[in-house]
């Protein structure tokens, strides 16, 4: 393939305006989301370790060597052939070298296996890893940014679909159908079938052609093919995706990785019944002292999925004193068994979300873990899985989050006087607020002659029945409030009838939602990356780099 792609320059100037939003001024976020942003300190019964900022992580660092017991060696050595098969640039492999050293830490972050690389906010998890790193190595502290790609997860339905705009300017849905078959297996092992070459003919079929359209074609053809696993296709293109910036990739799935992770493993399994309670004690604080419970855990709850012959992955459920069955069948196990599979045959598990990252952070030497609005409420919770592990708890931090406003969106965002917090009300109230005004007083000034006749005439009743009987004047005055909620709501409905007769201002509002906050969510929560890649090319993604600010915790908004 040809790698001069990588040396295309993004059609934009070096520098451009970027502007930062407070999540508290974007609708959906929670209050331990906000709260958390605001002052991590302040929820230290939740996370225990949590520090002001990663200047702060240097203390935490002797700890983390402290109880660090993994063999890095063996780990290095499977990370090694990982990335050799991934692809990866040079400064990885020095990365790599560098977590040799035992004074080394790792700054961790992850995300699910999905179609062609998954959401914008994949990519952004791991730029955000690899400036913290940049950040810990420059006040002198051995930094190795890690991304744990989650191909144990097994909802293959949410990780097989990619959302694109296409030329007209409307939002595509591509998918990957896969096999029956595949339904319950690990996402990274699912062998890819014929169909994916229609998933990748859909894709460039509704992109709009461009001087890089050919080259990026040419790398998802050569990653994304049939008899290639899914997770490794995934991993290959991260690689392709962030090649120069040493971001070290770890696949869990990998057996020698099982072996190194069976203490953990088996500290769970004789924990489990602990841990289940304790989690769910943790979600019902959390929900006294006002916040949410991100995962629902029962008392029966077990936290590792058991994997068959078959390499389905199935959860177990407590169902007696030291006995779990597999769901959808009628396998039974003792702990005893289980402790003994998980020494035997480490293979056989998968931690499941609460169980995960003290996994990651018994393999590596985990400093920090960057991670979503959903992943730190996951921490609130997994302390306590922790503690009873003897683990210390890993500090968390929120990604960097950028909505990109290309030239024509940012046209027709000044074009009708808007921002982009306006966009949150919806395509409707923007279609209504940004209707001509000589076009939208006609129809506001008939409707307001109206309600005032109206009521004229309603007053006018209102004394005559009152006079008969006060009674009467009640039942009125509920029947008035009726009367002018619908000659309201009809109002809305023709001024909205006619902001969408303009069939040019509904196609830019459309277009406009399509591309900055599809299915009314941010950006990076549903566009792929490939959409702005062959827009801009792969040098875009070293451009946004250069504009993280770990010390912005809004959502960034970048013009191009």
């Amino acid at each position: 393939m040809n790698q001069e792609i990588a040396l295309a320059q993004p059609r934009t100037e070096a520098a451009k305006p970027i502007s930062s939003l407070p999540f508290s001024a974007i609708p959906g976020q929670t209050a331990l989301f906000l709260q958390y942003l605001k002052d991590p300190l302040s929820l230290k019964h939740f996370y225990p370790n949590a520090v002001a900022g990663f200047s702060d992580l240097a203390s935490y660092v002797p700890q983390v060597l402290d109880r660090y017991e993994a063999d890095r060696s063996e780990l290095c050595d499977v990370l090694d052939e990982v990335n050799t098969n991934a692809g990866v640039g040079a400064a990885t492999f020095a990365n790599i070298e560098l977590l040799r050293d035992p004074d080394s830490v790792t700054v961790v972050t992850g995300q699910q296996a999905g179609l062609f690389s998954g959401p914008l906010y994949t990519i952004y998890k791991a730029l955000t890893a690899i400036k913290a790193a940049e950040l810990l190595r420059s006040n002198g502290i051995k930094a190795v940014p890690v991304f744990w790609a989650a191909t144990e997860d097994h909802d293959f339905e949410e990780v097989s679909t990619v959302h694109v705009v296409e030329r007209q300017g409307r939002l595509s849905d591509i998918h990957y159908r896969g096999n029956d078959d595949d339904i319950g297996q690990p996402v990274g092992s699912i062998v890819l079938g014929d169909s994916i070459g229609d998933s990748i003919n859909e894709l460039f079929g509704v992109l709009t052609k461009s001087e890089f359209s050919a080259d990026l074609e040419e790398h998802i053809r050569e990653t994304w093919k049939a008899g290639r696993r899914f997770g490794d296709a995934f991993i290959k293109t991260l690689s392709f995706l962030i090649r120069d910036l040493g971001l070290v990739l770890i696949d869990p799935m990998d057996r020698r990785l099982k072996n190194l992770a069976s203490p953990i493993y088996i500290a769970a399994v004789e924990r489990a019944a602990e841990i289940a309670g304790s989690v769910a004690e943790r979600s019902r604080r959390l929900v006294t002292d006002g916040y949410h419970a991100q995962v629902k855990v029962e008392e029966d709850y077990f936290p590792l999925f058991w994997h068959d012959d078959t390499g389905r992955r199935t959860a177990l459920r407590k169902i007696g004193d030291e006995i779990y069955r597999a769901q959808g069948n009628r396998l039974q196990f003792t702990v005893s068994e289980l402790v003994e599979m998980a020494r035997s045959e480490p293979e056989r598990f998968s931690p499941g979300v609460m169980l995960r990252p003290v996994v990651q952070d018994h393999l590596l030497p985990s400093v920090c873990y960057i991670g979503g609005a959903a992943e730190i409420a996951y921490f609130a919770q997994n302390s306590e899985v922790y503690r009873l592990l003897d683990r210390p708890a890993t500090p968390i931090f929120h990604r960097q989050s950028f909505t990109v406003i290309e030239a024509r969106q940012r046209r027709a965002l000044e074009k009708n006087g808007l921002k982009m917090q306006d966009l949150f009300e919806g395509a409707e109230r923007t279609l209504l607020d940004t209707e001509p005004k000589e076009r939208s007083n006609k129809a506001a000034t008939l409707y307001a002659d109206v309600e005032e006749r109206i009521n004229s005439e309603l007053n006018r009743l209102d004394q005559y029945v009152s006079a008969i009987d006060p009674t009467l004047a009640e039942n009125l005055a509920k029947r008035r409030r009726k009367i002018i909620y619908h000659i309201s709501a009809m109002r809305e409905k023709t001024l909205l009838a006619q902001a969408r007769s303009d069939e040019t201002r509904v196609k830019l509002i459309d277009d406009l939602f399509s591309a900055v906050l599809p299915e009314g969510q941010l950006q990076e929560r549903i566009l792929n990356v490939f959409y702005l890649l062959n827009r801009h090319g792969p040098n875009l993604i070293e451009w946004l780099y250069s504009f993280l600010d770990l010390n912005d915790k809004g959502h960034r908004i970048v013009d191009l």
